[in-house]
């Protein structure tokens, strides 16, 4: 009778079931899930705030007379047909493209050279490669000022002093102070310091090549050179593509190491881009010119990196 009266009685079941089911609804009503983008907006104002305004400003400040201080007042495209007259910019355009090219052919030669000679089963290569990668963790502004030793002039010091002691006298060199080698010498202090670096980024492709795919052509009768032209090398392209970007874009706003190597000297033979931006800014004070001469710069190595991404990009192959 009790088990009756008690299905009988009208709501008891909705009484039983209620405090039960209420948790679960109040729950499902308290679970917002926050949205992601939340998360990104501290990093999206310190971006803002420090990288997308001064850059916004820069492109303002290119069509202004600005001197740093103070006020400024519009003067259009005057900076830029200035840019286009003076001969020390258009010279330092000339320069900053020939030590752009030393830099990016010889340095990624010799890091793929090196990049092949430690990838093998020595027991010192693993001593080898950080030595050879080094110099890439030193800070530029140091590597400069060891190779003004190493190109002292005097004939018993840093390079020539080595080549008067092993009989080559006769190719010691003003390095740093002949106006013909100037630039050469800081673009081999460029090659000597990021060789490494390049060696690296190589070896890493080297190791993603398939040993089963050198087995095969060993085994047709390919010899090393074979192997390496048509089996190594394709399979390296988007390794060779970091390379060459990372040192077409440094070589192009090279800076550190040429201003205080030779200050862009002597005279002007030195002198790149990113040397005349400087001494315009903080040495004559003409910051709205300097914006102008960054606004080029930047311009043409994003244009140079676009180009060259997608050319290297359409070689590349995958094993």
């Amino acid at each position: 009778m009790t088990r009756t009266s008690e299905r009988s009685v009208p709501g008891t079941a909705d009484k039983v079931a209620g405090p039960s089911a209420d948790p679960v609804r109040r729950v499902r009503h308290r679970d917002h899930t926050t949205p992601p983008w939340i998360f990104v907006v501290p990093a999206l104002a310190v971006y803002g705030v420090v990288v997308l305004y001064p850059s916004l400003a820069g492109v303002m400040y290119a069509f202004t007379d600005w001197s740093g201080i103070g006020g400024f007042s519009f003067i259009g495209l005057d900076n830029f047909r200035t840019l286009l007259d003076d001969s020390r910019a258009l010279e330092s355009v000339s320069n900053t493209l020939l030590l752009t090219i030393a830099v990016v052919v010889v340095q990624n030669g010799v890091g793929l050279l090196l990049a092949l000679g430690v990838h093998t089963s020595m027991r010192s290569r693993a001593l080898l490669r950080l030595i050879f990668f080094a110099p890439a963790v030193v800070s530029p502004v140091m590597v400069a000022i060891l190779w003004k030793y190493v190109y002292n002039p005097d004939n018993g010091a840093g390079l020539n002093g080595v080549l008067g002691a092993i009989g080559l006298g006769g190719l010691r060199q003003d390095w740093l102070g002949d106006p013909s080698l100037a630039l050469w010498s800081v673009a081999a202090m460029v090659v000597w310091q990021y060789a490494g670096y390049s060696m690296v980024v190589f070896l890493a492709g080297l190791q993603g090549v398939p040993a089963e795919l050198h087995e095969a052509a060993r085994i047709d009768g390919a010899d090393s050179w074979q192997r390496f032209r048509h089996v190594t090398w394709p399979l390296l392209a988007p390794a060779l593509t970091i390379n060459l970007m990372l040192s077409t874009i440094g070589g192009l706003k090279l800076f550190d190491q040429v201003y205080a190597a030779t200050n862009g000297g002597p005279g002007t033979a030195s002198e790149t881009l990113s040397t005349v931006l400087y001494k315009e800014a903080f040495v004559y004070g003409k910051f709205g010119y300097s914006t102008a001469v960054a606004l080029v710069l930047a311009l043409f190595v994003a244009a140079v990196s676009l180009v060259q991404l997608r050319h290297l990009r359409a070689r590349e192959v995958t094993a």
